[in-house]
């Protein structure tokens, strides 16, 4: 996207072999980035994702990944849950690699934070195809060529 500039916190609430490293989720979120920003990313189990999801969702399940915009800030703000167990479930279920489900997760909520949405369809357009081109700029094929159920927020 562009040359912004990115302060990155990574927590995890455990420890998960075969995570991406800092280094990757940087990356990910620094070729989705319009502006600069202040982001925090926590790896989270499915008992703090359930948890996050009914709070802040009023769903009682864990889902892949929940982004918490700070309000039109400058540098942008924002937290990112993504919860490990889910992304492996549907990477595996997907026929996607758990590296690559990561890194769309993390296109798809920063792009959140900057105010994209999937709500209606031409909205929903706009942004699967800059995860796609962003995505593919990284090597990482197109995430919506197959058929899945997605509950990403």
């Amino acid at each position: 996207m562009s040359k912004a500039k990115l302060e990155l916190t990574v927590q995890q609430s455990e420890s998960w072999p075969g995570l991406p490293t800092k280094r990757d989720i940087r990356r990910w979120i620094l070729a989705s980035l319009l502006e600069d920003a202040n982001v925090t990313v926590r790896l989270i189990d499915e008992d703090e994702g359930r948890e996050l999801n009914r709070y802040f969702r009023d769903r009682n399940k864990a889902t892949n990944v929940l982004t918490f915009p700070y309000g039109e800030t400058t540098p942008l703000s924002a937290d990112i849950a993504l919860c490990v167990p889910v992304i492996r479930g549907e990477a595996k279920k997907q026929n996607k690699t758990f590296h690559d489900h990561f890194a769309h997760l993390c296109v798809h909520a920063t792009l959140h934070f900057q105010d994209f949405s999937h709500e209606e369809d031409a909205e929903r357009e706009i942004m699967e195809g800059m995860e796609i081109d962003i995505l593919e700029k990284m090597g990482i094929p197109n995430p919506y060529e197959q058929d899945f159920e997605s509950n990403a927020t």
